[in-house]
């Protein structure tokens, strides 16, 4: 018998059985490429009257990327004489995935994705947002966390003004955005004040604001880190289960020499790098149109091959996307349509698929035991 008798018992013949199977062997996501039953995406199968309905679940969100995979399977499926229509169900199923040992995932959070990079100004905060808003759109429930505690940009770019409330005066509700929670110390003080803080209370910070913000039951929460690999970057090493990190460059030396002691850090604490981000790789003229690689060419793609680690994509220096950054309305949301919006959809993928494959965390799924003495 194949594989989906095991699976689903649901009565077709053994020939026809296998032939399913040996279809579905070769329709590959287009992220993963990996084939829909080395994903464990199909859930159930049902055939009547020539028609074959399948309940696709995929393991990361891509909903644009749906009508491409269904186009190629029903053409694959509908070769086999017996099938006369395909139907497939299709929704997203996020699990939690390993963190650093010694931390099991938060609840309400199932995956933490810090994005980092070694100085600042390199366009870390614009990535956060879009790649947060990109995954949002593709059908994930998304949070957004400000640990830039000396220069919280978060809420300016998606044009948040309230202050978050608390109904239990214990937790804080997030603030909401686009259909992303948020939270940030931004948004707890006045725009023009400065934050005079040592160490160990940014730290603190960071952590109430994690804790005790009241998430609800996230897929992914991105943590856009302050620049360098201070103490911020160890609290998260030591304290927050990271399931994965992410560090934005520019291709300029400069950038790129920070870029690697971020790199390093996350290596030595054992946090897994699902890639790296090159902005500001050319300057397109919005005059002539003339693209010119001004800080340099494929300084982060060259970083990526030394270090062995995925090169995710590079976005140009275009003046629309501090523009809309600006205005609180990200380039994902202002122009989802555009190229560079597409370009941060697909690094949004290929993040998220990569959490997608790597190995379950099973932590939240055992009930939690305690000892009393009676």
């Amino acid at each position: 018998m194949g594989l989906l008798n095991k699976l689903f018992g649901n009565g077709l013949t053994e020939a026809l059985q296998q032939a399913v199977e040996n279809q579905l062997k070769t329709t590959l996501d287009p992220i993963t490429q990996k084939d829909l039953l080395s994903l464990k995406a199909v859930d159930d199968m049902q055939f009547k009257k020539g028609e074959l309905t399948l309940s696709v679940s995929m393991p990361y969100p891509c909903k644009s990327l749906w009508p491409a995979i269904e186009q190629t399977l029903s053409h694959h499926l509908e070769q086999i004489d017996e099938i006369k229509q395909v139907r497939v169900n299709w929704q997203t199923k996020i699990v939690s995935h390993d963190v650093q040992k010694g931390a099991t995932p938060l609840p309400n959070i199932k995956n933490i994705i810090a994005v980092a990079s070694g100085k600042g100004g390199v366009g870390k905060s614009t990535t956060s947002v879009n790649l947060a808003l990109a995954l949002q759109q593709e059908g994930a429930r998304v949070g957004l966390l400000d640990a830039d505690i000396y220069g919280p940009s978060i809420p300016t770019m998606l044009g948040i003004h309230e202050k978050p409330q608390s109904e239990d005066g214990k937790t804080m509700k997030p603030l909401q955005a686009y259909g992303l929670q948020v939270m940030s110390i931004g948004a707890l003080i006045e725009e023009d004040s400065p934050m005079i803080w040592r160490g160990p209370i940014v730290t603190q910070t960071l952590t109430q604001l994690l804790k005790e913000t009241a998430w609800e039951d996230l897929d992914y929460l991105i943590i856009d880190l302050p620049p360098g690999t201070g103490d911020v970057q160890l609290t998260l090493a030591q304290q927050i289960p990271v399931t994965g990190s992410i560090i934005v460059t520019t291709p300029q030396q400069v950038s790129l020499i920070d870029a690697k002691k971020g790199l390093k850090m996350f290596e030595k604490v054992e946090i897994p790098i699902l890639g790296i981000i090159e902005n500001m790789s050319t300057h397109i003229c919005s005059q002539c149109g003339h693209e010119e690689a001004i800080f340099g060419e494929k300084g982060g793609e060259t970083l990526a091959q030394t270090y062995h680690v995925d090169f995710l994509g590079s976005l140009p220096l275009e003046k629309r996307i501090r523009e809309e950054a600006d205005n609180g309305k990200p380039t994902v949301t202002a122009d989802p349509n555009s190229a560079i919006a597409q370009k941060y959809r697909h690094i949004a993928h290929e993040v998220s698929a990569k959490i997608g494959v790597s190995k379950r965390n099973y932590g939240n799924l055992f009930p939690k035991i305690e000892i009393h003495n009676t």
